[in-house]
């Protein structure tokens, strides 16, 4: 609610600025409307580039959070199998989660 009222603010104070500021009306070949429609779309352009840009993280006291170190819920382990077709044992990797 902040940015928006700053927004609209902001938005209010250019075009006051631009109505004070405007000499009497003349064509001149379009010109001066050019630029004043330049002028409204690059402000518009650059201020709805500021606002959606993210803050900066704001950690307490200066410090970032301390990491946090979580163990995995799932380990490979090595598990003995018959083997039917060569009558032998071996060894194979299985993926066992607690």
């Amino acid at each position: 609610m902040k940015k928006t009222i700053s927004a609209l603010l902001a938005a209010a104070t250019v075009a006051g600025s631009l109505v004070a500021v405007a000499p009497a009306a003349k064509a001149d070949g379009g010109r001066i409307a050019a630029g004043v429609a330049g002028g409204l779309i690059g402000g518009a352009l650059l201020g709805g580039a500021i606002a959606a840009s993210r803050p900066a993280p704001a950690y307490g006291y200066g410090y970032a959070p301390a990491p946090v170190y979580v163990e995995p819920e799932c380990r490979v382990v090595r598990q003995r199998v018959w083997d039917e077709y060569r009558g032998v044992w071996r060894s194979r990797p299985v993926e066992v989660c607690d």
